[in-house]
């Protein structure tokens, strides 16, 4: 037979039992469907992730306390610190450090913020003035932490736009009073809303001067001399540099502190975080297809039960085909073809419901969260691949057994 008269064959076959036919293609539909919507969604949250990162700045490094690397874009807390203010500024020097623009350390509490009636717990950011240019935290209304606020240990804040709201709703609390963790502190500005990704999380943080944070603030302050910090955001001047700077805050670092070992300090980037991300995220993508496949698999044991149905009810055809003439080859190549459109056909359905299913989830709130989908032809073509070998595989052995029916024995079936 040719591949032409298969393919028809097969067609008609299938078309004599739509009702049934449909329904085996339903398992796969649905199968396909799903393994496409959920890979969509897990790629999706893998590049809000990235981009959420990248919105940092690429030419970002970041120094911490500690040997052994902390990782993230905010990074623990970590253990005894080991970096200074006095560190920080150092890392500015043009003559040792070329190839850094800037600095804005980082000291981290959490408080109790109370005004009036209304209170909320958040964490509170010591910094610099170069912070807010350094992490892109730009202010809606007021000012941002000076230099005079460092030196006189001042008390006084910048609200994250969520805190803002919390406490004061819509107005404007510049020049208003709050308390933290016990303490009164004078508002002087409000930091933009910055929306979703990791830079959203501003929008719950209060900051204060670095120096107030740690005279006034801090639950434990170390017996070294200066002003301890947490983490030291470094500013390079280009992408290109990257390399350059990690080995001239790390020679300057060594300098300091008079180190002939192991370092005490560590650094990061933006790229390693990124990396280390989507690795994890790749692991989530997996799973999630791998759950979805749970149902292309069940789809396919459907595909199998339909053929084996097919093979009894058609017993008397296959007698008759093999009385005149046609060969265990012919049967063979029938029944696979069945099983075979039967699984492309539902693959290339799900596909489309896929697609519709993973545009109406973009941008969907559910929970709480937004889903972002993001569809990309190569799951697609993967999807229907792995349909069209399931129903290969699935339909082999009716079709084998359909194929091995003696024609005398398969004529006298009833």
């Amino acid at each position: 037979m040719s591949p032409l008269t298969v393919l028809r064959t097969a067609l008609l076959s299938l078309g004599a039992n739509k009702l049934r036919s449909s329904l085996t293609l339903l398992g796969i539909v649905i199968g396909v469907a799903a393994v496409i919507s959920l890979m969509s969604i897990g790629r999706g949250v893998q590049r809000t992730i990235t981009a959420s990162i990248q919105a940092l700045g690429t030419n970002l490094l970041f120094v911490r306390p500690g040997a052994a690397s902390q990782g993230g874009v905010f990074g623990g807390l970590g253990s005894a610190s080991t970096l200074t203010l006095d560190d920080a500024y150092a890392l500015v020097d043009t003559v040792y450090v070329p190839s850094v623009s800037a600095v804005a350390p980082e000291l981290r509490a959490t408080g109790q913020v109370v005004a009036g009636g209304k209170n909320t717990r958040t964490q509170i950011i010591g910094v610099t003035p170069e912070y807010q240019f350094v992490r892109n935290v730009p202010v809606a209304s007021g000012q941002f932490i000076t230099w005079g606020h460092i030196e006189n240990t001042s008390q006084v804040v910048v609200l994250g736009s969520r805190v803002s709201s919390t406490l004061f709703g819509f107005r404007d609390p510049v020049g208003q009073s709050v308390r933290i963790n016990g303490r009164l502190f004078t508002i002087i500005g409000v930091l933009k809303s910055m929306g979703g990704g990791a830079q959203g999380l501003f929008d719950d943080q209060v900051l204060v001067p670095i120096t107030t944070t740690y005279y006034r603030l801090a639950s434990q302050r170390t017996s070294q001399g200066g002003v301890t910090v947490q983490t030291v955001n470094v500013q390079v001047r280009s992408a290109d540099d990257m390399d350059n700077a990690v080995q001239e805050i790390a020679t300057a670092l060594r300098l300091r502190h008079r180190i002939t070992g192991d370092d005490d300090f560590n650094v990061s980037s933006q790229e390693e975080t990124i990396e280390t991300l989507e690795k994890t995220t790749n692991t989530l993508v997996v799973f999630l297809g791998a759950i979805a496949s749970i149902s292309l698999l069940v789809g396919g044991i459907g595909i199998m039960n339909i053929m084996l149905v097919s093979v009894t009810e058609r017993t008397r055809e296959i007698g008759i085909r093999k009385a005149m003439g046609a060969k265990r080859r012919d049967i063979l190549l029938q029944f696979i073809s069945e099983a075979t459109l039967l699984s492309l056909g539902g693959g290339g359905a799900g596909v489309l419901l896929g697609l519709v299913l993973s545009r109406l989830m973009n941008g969907r709130s559910l929970g709480g969260q937004t889903f972002q989908t993001a569809f990309s032809s190569d799951i697609a073509v993967l999807a229907l691949v792995v349909s069209a070998v399931i129903g290969l595989f699935f339909g082999i052995y009716p079709a084998f057994r359909a194929a091995r029916l003696h024609p005398i024995e398969a004529l006298r079936y009833e």
